[in-house]
């Protein structure tokens, strides 16, 4: 049974908050967005641009988690915590290493696949509708590493792709490698994963800002706030505000503030074991290198994507919390990592960035309803992925909204789930 289009305000102008505005303007509703600094101001505007699909694996996986050791001593490497937040971070790094047992990680895997099926559709749907197209590439994407053995140990990561129906191609010798992607190091040349139908979204920023611009353009009204908090009465939800502005009344609250939805969730009676997965990176302008498609180094932590102004070398992760300045070696070492891998690329005249993914322990984003009321939504937490299922998630959220049975299972997904 489907409701009445009703008010619905959307908190967040991140690329999930804007695809959810998205789908329930498309659904008929009344849709307000509120952000504290406007469209694309955070991780919508640096990250890789990769539309992943194909990344069903949780973070927090068997095989990673023998490198975690090694890769926690080396304060710069694809995995840290900043000493000065590793109390506060201990409760999440457990739920991270619960959910890399062999059952958890299994159920994982099921429910990611899940939703990666319903992103792909619903992200080349809202690009269509969108007029987004010009915007994105199929670039294919390039696993690789550091040799045979390198490989080796990760083969069951891609059986379990095949498992879940993923295609990909198996490359092997540099005769194979170097059509694909000229000018690596030799180490390597020895077998790689080709995915040809990996697609490349050319600027990030630009790509949410047209799509805030679409929706602006179709009624969707975008409005600066802060918001202090959700309050459900009798009548819905009401929003207050940190600035003292009005409150705003609406019959359904989407809470989709990334990495800042802890915060509010938990006035809303709502534990969400959420961190802010710092993500860095660099990006370097035109010329710098002949990037022809996404590159993965596995076992490095960080990726190479070609964007519209250059090279966007990024990834790894520190565990940091909101409030702790950036430390922007983490950039430099992947950048001189790079300039190894990659022994042509130009280094120079690289900007820095830091972002903050809003990472759930057990890599699923939260998506469903609060335990405070039935009117206020959640959807957050999609860590690395949140370009990739920010389609799908819009899609869900309007379920949810509309009271239809919603396209996948969310019991995995559940905000209570922890």
């Amino acid at each position: 049974m489907t409701s009445q289009p009703t008010d619905v305000v959307v908190i967040g102008a991140g690329i999930v908050g804007l695809m959810t505005a998205l789908a329930l303007a498309t659904d008929g509703h009344r849709v307000e967005v509120v952000d504290r600094e406007g469209p694309a101001a955070g991780t919508s505007a640096g990250n890789a641009g990769i539309l992943a699909f194909t990344e069903i694996l949780p973070l927090a996986s068997p095989g990673l988690l023998r490198q975690v050791p090694r890769w926690l001593l080396d304060p710069l490497g694809p995995l840290s915590v900043r000493p000065a937040y590793a109390l506060r971070a201990a409760p999440w790094l457990l739920r991270f290493l619960a959910a890399s047992r062999r059952k958890p990680y299994a159920r994982i895997i099921e429910a990611q696949n899940a939703l990666m099926a319903l992103a792909r559709p619903e992200m080349l749907g809202a690009i269509a509708r969108a007029g987004l197209g010009n915007h994105v590439a199929e670039t294919g994407t390039l696993d690789l590493y550091d040799g045979t053995e390198a490989f080796g140990r990760a083969e069951a990561d891609w059986d379990a792709k095949r498992r879940a129906g993923i295609g990909f191609e198996v490359l092997e010798g540099r005769d194979a490698i170097e059509p694909i992607q000229p000018g690596l190091a030799p180490q390597f040349y020895g077998k790689a994963v080709f995915s040809r139908d990996g697609l490349q979204v050319r600027d990030p920023r630009e790509f949410t800002q047209s799509l805030a611009r679409h929706l602006e353009g179709n009624g969707v009204r975008l409005r600066q706030g802060s918001v202090a908090a959700i309050r459900a009465d009798a009548s819905g939800v009401r929003i207050e505000f940190a600035d003292g502005a009005p409150s705003r009344q609406a019959s359904h609250v989407v809470l989709a503030a990334g990495a800042w939805s802890k915060r509010i969730a938990a006035v809303l009676g709502d534990d969400v074991p959420l961190e802010s997965e710092r993500g860095y990176n660099v990006t370097l302008p035109p010329g710098a290198f002949d990037l022809r498609r996404q590159l993965y180094f596995n076992g490095h932590g960080f990726v190479a994507t070609p964007i519209a102004d250059g090279v966007r070398i990024g990834g790894a992760v520190e565990i940091g919390g909101l409030e702790l300045p950036p430390n922007f070696r983490r950039s430099d070492a992947m950048l001189t990592k790079a300039a190894s891998f990659m022994p042509g690329l130009n280094a120079q005249g690289g900007r820095s960035w830091m972002g903050h993914r809003p990472s759930m322990p057990d890599t699923l984003a939260v998506i469903g309803r609060s335990r405070a009321s039935r009117h206020v939504i959640y959807a957050f937490g999609h860590g690395h992925l949140g370009l990739t299922q920010s389609a799908g998630t819009g899609r869900l959220v309007a379920d949810l909204v509309a009271n239809r049975v919603p396209a996948i299972d969310l019991a995995p997904f559940s905000p209570q789930r922890f």
